[in-house]
């Protein structure tokens, strides 16, 4: 299987890790040195959420990318204002965890693994892959991968929030992304090549299934028509 790529490589793992931890470590920090002020850290929070905006804009990143994870952040700090608790600027965290594992979990049982509509969207291929009945099998595995990540932050990240341990969270946030995310991609991909047959082309070259009905067809008209009575 001739395939040079890995999935960090292609989805960016690295960046959206630094995306997800630095406001959040941004919060933490500002709410400690103001004395446990919700105010500042989510001042904090949305200035560094800001700045990396900026920078990725800057770098030619797609702004509705860009603005989705700046509105995450935005929406994080405004729940912890409106409830008055400083661990309510991680709730979002939490349900968006939990909501990403039963979703990929459900993906896989319908047959649409959303590791495979993920890679399939940034290599162009939209559905194609799902078609190739050892990519598709692939896929499915490696998602598993992404369903127990998600487990994992919900199991460190509940306790620490029913306890309202705020700068435990905020460890925990960087702790569970980028080496959690590192992890993930790393066994994932190591999940989907051991999955694939020694001489399939890779990623990028699904290997098609032909079409029921087209193959019926091209069998009729292969087989060969009887002789006509002399």
């Amino acid at each position: 299987m001739a395939q040079p790529e890995s999935l960090a490589e292609l989805l960016n793992g690295r960046r959206a890790a630094v995306d997800a931890t630095v406001p959040a470590a941004g919060y933490v920090v500002g709410w400690l040195v103001a004395g446990r002020s919700i105010w500042a850290g989510a001042a904090v929070a949305v200035v560094c959420a800001l700045a990396i905006s900026w920078w990725r804009l800057r770098h030619g990143d797609k702004p509705r990318a860009v603005l989705i994870g700046l509105l995450g952040v935005c929406v994080a700090a405004l729940i912890a204002l409106r409830t008055g608790n400083a661990a309510d600027f991680f709730l979002l965290q939490l349900f968006s965890n939990a909501a990403s594992a039963l979703a990929w979990a459900v993906s896989i049982v319908i047959r649409w693994p959303l590791l495979g509509v993920i890679v399939g969207a940034v290599l162009g291929q939209k559905t194609r892959w799902r078609r190739d009945p050892a990519l598709l099998r692939a896929y499915m595995r490696g998602s598993w991968i992404w369903v127990l990540q998600y487990l994992i932050r919900v199991a460190v990240f509940l306790p620490l929030y029913a306890a309202d341990q705020v700068a435990a969270l905020g460890v925990a946030r960087i702790a569970l992304t980028w080496p959690l995310v590192a992890a993930c991609l790393a066994v994932s991909w190591w999940v989907i090549r051991r999955s694939l047959p020694a001489d399939h082309p890779g990623l990028r070259h699904p290997v098609l299934a032909e079409d029921p009905a087209t193959s019926a067809t091209r069998r009729s008209a292969d087989t060969p028509r009887p002789s006509p009575p002399e």
